[in-house]
């Protein structure tokens, strides 16, 4: 679903990238496009029907580029065709890797790629976004908007086991970078008295029954920005609720290089999956072929991990640090020294090279 913007020129590379994959490490890659997004709303005043829900659950796995359209009032599509496809296909996990890669420049003083390594699990279908809520009286001086965030058990204890696996097979003492694997829920249990009560407790039931192998830490969300920028090394695997999730992942991804380098997951461990850049549709540079497509490729790379194919998403891993180490002039769209098509065949090329 290339989307909107520059969606279709980064999905293009991702693909790319993906088929030298599938060419090293022997996998077949079958694609079928869809043109949900901004324009085909205003052709046909459709977002994601039910019937192409339906359909999505055929495959094994969605790519998307991006949704946001200029002319089309914010909002529409966001929650028509992301939020839809997120809730509709019970993608109840949005996974961000927050790394940086050699040769990447970061907004932190003294920090580099062992310091800035880690990734936050983020619950990715209640809290604030269930869209509960309402106004009374609206258009008047005692106008009152209400937005209430909204968790079950069994919404935050599927989280929770999905990040404590996560912990277990990719923290810092799984990769060998560390002597423990750590787990740290992000809250805020001094005013958020009943949802982060509610997180608290099953974290350490949790963590206590059946994780007594992962290190267990909790986190304030506003002391965790906090350590963000001071101490990222800090962390090695966050788990939040929706809100603080969405937030925090934007602040770790300048500290990573920027939106260019951001790639995330909305996963459904038993369902269809999909995987996008955080950039945006970023519409003032569509067309130019100077968008930067490494988030893009990335996100493809953590769906063949998602999928199984785990030797070729760290073959297309380490083919991008390649790059980002070796060609690239700067992150920033137009400044790479590169077009968004030469980016690609670097990352394919040196794939193809290294594996």
């Amino acid at each position: 679903m290339p989307g909107d913007g520059t969606g279709p020129e980064v999905t293009v590379e991702a693909v790319k990238v993906l088929r030298a994959a599938a060419a090293k490490f022997n996998f077949k890659v079958d694609t079928t496009d869809f043109d949900f997004g901004g324009e085909r709303y205003m052709r046909t005043g459709e977002t994601l029907p039910d019937s192409a829900v339906e359909e999505l659950r055929g495959f094994d796995s969605i790519l998307l580029g991006a949704i946001g359209h200029p002319d089309v009032t914010p909002g529409i599509l966001e929650k028509g065709i992301l939020l839809k496809a997120r809730f509709d296909l019970d993608q109840y996990i949005n996974l961000r890797p927050v790394r940086l890669y050699p040769g990447v420049e970061t907004p932190l003083k003294d920090k580099g790629p062992e310091q800035i390594d880690y990734v936050v699990v983020r619950e990715n279908t209640g809290d604030q976004y269930t869209g509960a809520g309402g106004f009374t009286l609206k258009g008047t001086p005692n106008e009152v908007a209400v937005q209430t965030a909204v968790y079950n058990r069994f919404q935050v204890d599927r989280c929770l086991r999905y990040a404590f696996e996560y912990a277990r097979k990719h923290g810092r003492k799984a990769r060998g970078v560390g002597v423990e694997n750590t787990l740290g829920l992000v809250g805020k249990t001094n005013v958020l008295t009943y949802v982060y009560d509610l997180w608290e407790r099953a974290f350490h039931e949790m963590g206590e029954a059946e994780y007594p192998d992962v290190r267990r830490d909790y986190y304030h969300v506003d002391a965790t920005c906090m350590w963000m920028v001071k101490s990222p090394e800090w962390f090695d695997v966050l788990v939040t609720g929706n809100m603080f999730g969405d937030i925090i992942t934007d602040l770790g991804a300048i500290t990573q290089g920027g939106m260019g380098l951001a790639a995330g997951g909305n996963i459904n461990p038993n369902g269809v999956s999909m995987f996008e850049p955080i950039g945006g549709s970023a519409p003032e540079y569509t067309g130019m072929g100077v968008i930067n497509p490494l988030a893009a490729i990335c996100a493809a790379g953590m769906m063949l991990e998602t999928l199984g194919e785990e030797k070729a998403a760290a073959g297309i891993e380490n083919a991008v640090k390649f790059v980002t180490a070796n060609k690239l002039k700067s992150m920033a769209a137009g400044k790479m020294g590169y077009s968004t098509s030469e980016v690609g065949d670097l990352v394919a090329e040196r794939l193809a090279e290294i594996g």
